[in-house]
């Protein structure tokens, strides 16, 4: 097992979590049906194919071959972002024949032609991703991320991710890295006594030193089972939501980019 550490940052983020048709929400956090969907595109599998195993990464000795359910996701919120509802309006001032459809297939009539929605982004929000799985796996993971396919967006295809996206390609334990090592980007600095920061982070499994019986914070339907346009489905995953105090140091400072570089380049946190 081994893993690479991910960096999610851009101007509008938004990882729908129950909203269909006239609302669209967005998770507070990156949804694991969000990363997984992220990690296909950079492959160029269609979304029929998203889901599949992967028998050429199937490692000498193993039964079965590697697929997404074998990946563990660890999510640290550096900046939670800022809550952003967007209106929307759908179809209006088209003649009949061009008019949406209903769910039975005829066209809507001209006063009904108009959909109203409202979407729901995040701005300015910031999350250090670790993905633990299986080293063949997880190493053609970053390899795509770096030369991906397909373009890569951050829950919705309006949503570009900012550079630099994959931090570390290759971490023996990428957990470890985003509690010591992985710089922090804030809006603003700690305060010259402060010596840790507390930090929120999201774990798909009890957190490492408290009770495995420990019962999750929340659920999310994030688990995907099927990706294709019109028979989404996805299942409900249990989260648990800790505040690790990280080292004060790992703060990035006004500009990131630097911290971010050094940290990409092996130099000490």
């Amino acid at each position: 097992m081994s893993g690479l550490v991910l960096r999610l940052a851009g101007l509008l983020q938004s990882f729908g979590e129950r909203g269909v048709f006239h609302y669209r929400d967005t998770c507070a956090f990156p949804t694991r049906s969000a990363l997984i969907g992220m990690f296909a595109a950079a492959q160029g599998r269609p979304r029929e194919h998203a889901l599949d195993p992967y028998p050429h990464l199937q490692a000498p000795g193993d039964t079965t071959a590697p697929s997404h359910r074998d990946l563990t996701l660890t999510v640290r919120i550096d900046q939670p972002g800022t809550l952003y509802r967007d209106f929307h309006t759908v179809g209006g001032g088209r003649p009949r024949e061009q008019s949406l459809r209903t769910g039975d297939g005829t066209r809507r009539k001209p006063a009904a032609s108009t959909l109203v929605s409202h979407r729901d982004y995040l701005t300015g929000a910031v999350y250090t991703v670790a993905v633990t799985g299986p080293a063949l796996l997880t190493a053609h993971i970053a390899e795509t991320l770096e030369r991906p396919r397909f373009g890569l967006f951050l829950g919705r295809r309006a949503c570009l991710p900012d550079e630099p996206l994959l931090l570390n390609p290759d971490s023996p334990d990428p957990v470890q890295e985003l509690l010591t090592r992985t710089p922090l980007t804030r809006n603003r600095p700690p305060n010259p006594a402060d010596t840790h920061l507390p930090t929120t982070f999201v774990w798909e499994h009890p957190p490492p030193g408290t009770d495995p019986t420990t019962p999750p914070d929340r659920e999310s339907t994030s688990e995907p089972v099927n990706l294709t346009r019109h028979a989404r489905r996805h299942l409900p995953r249990p989260l648990w939501m800790t505040t690790e105090p990280l080292p004060a140091h790992l703060y990035a400072g006004p500009r990131p980019i630097d911290a971010l570089t050094a940290y990409m380049h092996g130099e000490p946190a």
